[in-house]
């Protein structure tokens, strides 16, 4: 895939392959590494940070989940996941996870592209209420107020971050029904 006019591209993926899945690797030890509270603790070995994408392939595979890859020159940039699985009363909703932007490309506008994208693939799945939460206060908190999110609550000491330390998160949902 050639990079655009702004040095990446994001597509939507139907499979991840060995390469995928190592770039993918390589993008969420680099979050970890970086401190952010994305369900890991550190040091995230790359055996460990595989083995999740390959559980993720198998849900994509299954057709439980939409994943979108940002992709630059230099490889993986940045991912979200739509979470597609939810119990049959939540038919019209998805959850938003995963969603992880690499330092190198940060503050150039990948995350919100790929929140985009993200909403878009959800109305293509049929969905129209999408949920996510963030660490309260945090980067990805921000990013998300500033594209229209609603903030639904936070819930304190609710994780940790790589380092151990306590975070809280914060719940948001966007409403994509045009009506």
């Amino acid at each position: 895939m050639a990079p655009n006019s702004v040095g990446w591209d994001i597509r939507r993926v139907s499979t991840l392959d060995d390469e995928a899945i190592a770039g993918l690797a390589e993008l969420l030890v680099d979050c970890v590494e970086g401190g952010a509270s994305v369900s890991f603790m550190s040091p995230l070995s790359r055996d460990k940070a595989e083995a999740f994408w390959r559980n993720v392939a198998s849900r994509l595979e299954a057709g439980e989940r939409a994943v979108l890859v940002a992709q630059d020159a230099q490889g993986v940039c940045g991912t979200v996941q739509l979470i597609l699985d939810l119990p049959e009363n939540q038919p019209h909703r998805a959850d938003v996870a995963k969603m992880l932007v690499h330092r190198r490309m940060r503050r150039r506008g990948v995350g919100a592209s790929l929140m985009k994208a993200a909403e878009a693939t959800a109305i293509d799945c049929g969905r129209t209420l999408l949920v996510l939460d963030a660490v309260t206060g945090g980067d990805a908190a921000r990013l998300y107020e500033n594209l229209g999110w609603i903030r639904a609550g936070d819930v304190p000491r609710f994780a940790l971050f790589p380092d151990g330390r306590p975070c809280g998160t914060t719940y948001y949902y966007r409403d994509l029904n045009p009506a």
